[in-house]
């Protein structure tokens, strides 16, 4: 294990944390907006990573998964996935139950796409600057950004993309909450599958890149 390597992986690490906060803090803060003050009374409407991060999904997972790819065995470190600390939501408190809860699952994956909107700009005047370590620290946070976006698009419970899938069939809330109890283990599953994790680099690198290049960024 090289140093070098070990410091990229847990720049990257730190990169997943303020992706997954922002994610967080959108889901909690739409909810606020919609009438639901559940995630705002627990302090969730905050942009403060303690507020957001899981002891296990946030931290362990995630660290585990690191150095395992380290040592050398990325496959095992493959079957782990890593999630924020789920933001409470009583729809009972919301003003209309099937257009606030989907808004609610948007605001997480919208956040990504801001984050790598605002993103983009720092790293266009960091490379205009010279500053390359942060131009490339910053095109990393919005590859991550983005693959958390096309992540949560799909449509498995609990995944946020679930709730388009409900809203378009009707599904009823019984339904969708049994799904929800299985929908993490199909989750593992799904992520190991070629066709989607092709679905999910593709379409990552393809928005990154093609965002650099409106903005002319030429990041090595």
């Amino acid at each position: 294990m090289h140093w070098n390597q070990l410091t990229e992986a847990l720049a990257g690490y730190l990169c997943v944390v303020v992706v997954i906060t922002l994610h967080e803090f959108g889901h909690a803060w739409m909810a606020w907006r919609c009438g639901d003050p559940t995630a705002k009374s627990l302090g969730r409407v905050s942009l403060n990573p303690v507020a957001h991060i899981d002891p296990i999904g946030t931290v362990a997972l995630p660290l585990i998964a690191i150095f395992l790819s380290l040592a050398g065995y990325a496959q095992v470190a493959g079957f782990i996935i890593g999630w924020g600390k789920p933001v409470p939501v009583n729809y009972t408190n919301l003003r209309n139950v099937d257009r606030d809860s989907l808004l609610i699952a948007m605001a997480g994956p919208a956040m990504n796409v801001v984050l790598t909107v605002v993103v983009g700009i720092v790293v266009k005047v960091s490379t205009v600057g010279g500053w390359m370590p942060i131009a490339n620290a910053g095109t990393t946070l919005a590859i991550i950004s983005m693959l958390l976006f096309f992540f949560n698009l799909i449509p498995v419970p609990p995944l946020d993309g679930s709730h388009i899938l409900r809203f378009i069939t009707r599904m009823r809330w019984e339904t969708f909450f049994q799904l929800s109890q299985f929908g993490f283990i199909a989750v593992i599953i799904l992520i190991q599958l070629p066709a989607v994790r092709w679905y999910l680099n593709s379409c990552t690198f393809y928005s990154v890149n093609s965002y650099w290049d409106v903005l002319k960024i030429s990041v090595p």
